[in-house]
């Protein structure tokens, strides 16, 4: 076993019991599962206390895109840290503010006209939501409060995202504090169309009610790594419109480049009224997250009556640390050349392909069941393998039964060699 990975003594535990115990996210702290201390961290690699590295094969949480540690963004931090932190953004702003969404505009469509600035991808979410139905409520006077989603989604922890993300163990006990959201299907393969065909029903019957629809686009992350076409958005958002229902896609995993696209929506024919970025946007260093929107949105909260203001802001808005690691990310993005790094590997999983039953790719990620079972994301199998993987100097954190790889694009080769040799071994 890797001599890194370390279970606390009762002597240990009684220690940090003195001070404060840490209590860590998704977690399962019963099950006494060794906890690692990392003391820093290059490219794809933590690097524990005692020097043995473990290979980041999931970007910790689907953050780190360009690689732990890099250079042009750490300066970039330094620097703006060295000269402001933190200042309120009602009534103020600052040059890292104002860079981003400089920078960002140059890869969007002239349709999107302002950003508002948040500090997580649940945030950014709930952001959408409210910008959305308040944009009906303030222009015309409509309560168009519902949401539609898709089933097995998942847009954050809060109880925004909680509601528009499936019924599932992550909101069980929570479930009766929850807005009803109305679901349409997964669209399977070769089943596109009975999920177009339902939104087409609850449109024809609801669309007074529905303020908007809320997507992951192309891929269902925490509900197992689901793939679908592009084509279902286009269809989606055809609907949408011909109905008057606000559009938005959870771009806070799929954007920049995950799925071998800037943004996901790329690879579509369309461009929702609001996309929600948030993790790859400082390229995984710092927490800040964005949410881009049409003119006619802003529009409908501009006034002489403050009661018509965008009633959300948190105390870190716009923070200029983070915002001047997206500012140097963005630098990073200028000529696109991470997405050759994201074709690098998509390459290198199309040659592990025949080695696997029902794998599937999207440009970064690589996705497979490593049993015939239903998939749960508390079953045993996923806490077993998560321990193989780890013993062996990997971080991989299954979805149930769901498999799953997307590393950070600066990964080698020869990391991959080993994750995949782990792979094929269970």
């Amino acid at each position: 076993m890797n001599t890194s990975i370390k279970t606390l003594n009762a002597t240990e535990r009684r220690i940090i019991v003195n001070t404060l115990e840490i209590w860590h996210p998704f977690w399962q702290h019963g099950l006494c599962e060794p906890i690692f201390e990392i003391k820093e961290t290059k490219d794809e690699f933590l690097i524990t206390n005692d020097d043995k590295k473990i290979i980041d094969g999931i970007s910790s949480w689907w953050v780190n895109t360009l690689g732990h540690n890099n250079p042009y963004i750490k300066e970039a931090i330094k620097k703006q840290a060295d000269l402001m932190q933190q200042i309120i953004f009602a009534g103020f702003t600052h040059k890292p503010a104002i860079e981003v969404a400089q920078k960002l505009k140059s890869f969007l469509p002239d349709k999107y006209t302002h950003i508002f600035y948040s500090d997580s991808g649940s945030i950014c979410v709930e952001v959408a939501l409210k910008m959305a139905v308040g944009y009906y409520f303030n222009k015309f006077g409509k309560n168009k409060s519902k949401i539609v989603a898709m089933e097995h989604s998942y847009h954050g922890d809060t109880f925004g995202g909680m509601s528009s993300g499936a019924e599932s163990v992550f909101n069980y006990p929570y479930r009766k504090m929850l807005f009803d959201v109305i679901r349409i299907p997964y669209p399977k393969k070769n089943e596109e169309e009975k999920t177009i065909k339902a939104y087409e029903k609850i449109l024809k019957e609801k669309s007074d009610e529905i303020g908007a629809i809320v997507l992951e686009p192309l891929v269902l992350g925490s509900g197992g790594m689901m793939f679908y076409e592009p084509f279902v958005l286009d269809e989606l958002y055809r609907l949408s419109k011909e109905y008057d229902v606000m559009f938005v896609l959870d771009e806070v995993m799929t954007g920049f480049g995950r799925l071998g696209t800037m943004f996901a929506y790329e690879q579509t024919n369309i461009t929702p009224d609001i996309i929600c970025l948030s993790k790859g946007l400082t390229g995984g260093t710092l927490p800040l997250a964005a949410t881009v929107c049409t003119k006619e949105i802003y529009d409908a909260y501009y006034s002489i009556d403050k009661s018509k203001m965008f009633f959300h802001s948190s105390s870190y808005s716009a923070n200029p640390v983070s915002l001047a690691a997206a500012s140097a990310n963005l630098d990073l993005w200028k000529d696109k050349k991470p997405l050759n790094e994201v074709k690098r590997i998509n390459e290198y999983y199309k040659k592990q392909l025949p080695n696997f039953n029902n794998a599937r790719i999207l440009g970064d990620i690589f996705a497979f069941e490593a049993d015939n079972s239903q998939n749960n994301y508390v079953s045993n199998i996923g806490t077993k393998l998560y321990s193989y993987f780890l013993e062996n100097g990997v971080l991989l954190r299954p979805l149930g039964n769901t498999v799953y790889v997307m590393p950070p694009y600066c990964i080698k080769e020869e990391s991959l060699d080993k994750i995949f040799s782990l792979l094929k071994n269970i």
